[in-house]
């Protein structure tokens, strides 16, 4: 996910240059996402893919219309035309996403995905199997 209170390095115990990191609102493995994973995987060597979203995520707050709603009530901004690909159960979105992943006809077959929530609070990594 984006969200600046985490620091995906220090979770996972590895320094700058030893991993690349794709981040988005939500931790959703998006269209744009699976492109750069497949030119990360082709043209940069990546054999191992990690999905972290993480616990008290805005994304999974709230419905797409209520996030909708927030934004035009505070700021007068319709944003109805974006989609934000808001989440009621994480574990479920997460599978989905790591299915995406796995599935995709054009990643190397042999690609190691796996899938993680991280617990804002105490700083635990929970597996998540797909």
């Amino acid at each position: 996910c984006m969200d600046s209170r985490i620091d995906p390095l220090g979770v996972l115990g590895k320094e700058p240059g030893d991993v690349k990191i794709l981040r988005n609102a939500g931790a959703r493995v998006t269209d744009d996402m699976l492109r750069t994973l497949i030119l990360a995987t082709y043209l940069l060597g990546v054999t191992r893919v990690l999905v972290m979203p993480h616990t008290n995520c805005r994304m999974a707050g709230g419905s797409e219309s209520q996030i909708h709603a927030a934004i035009l009530a505070e700021h007068g901004i319709d944003t109805r035309s974006v989609e934000f690909r808001t989440v009621d159960d994480q574990e479920s979105a997460l599978r989905t996403d790591l299915v995406r992943i796995r599935s995709h006809p054009l990643l190397p077959p042999g690609l190691v995905v796996g899938g993680v929530i991280f617990d804002v609070h105490s700083g635990a990594i929970r597996p998540i199997e797909a």
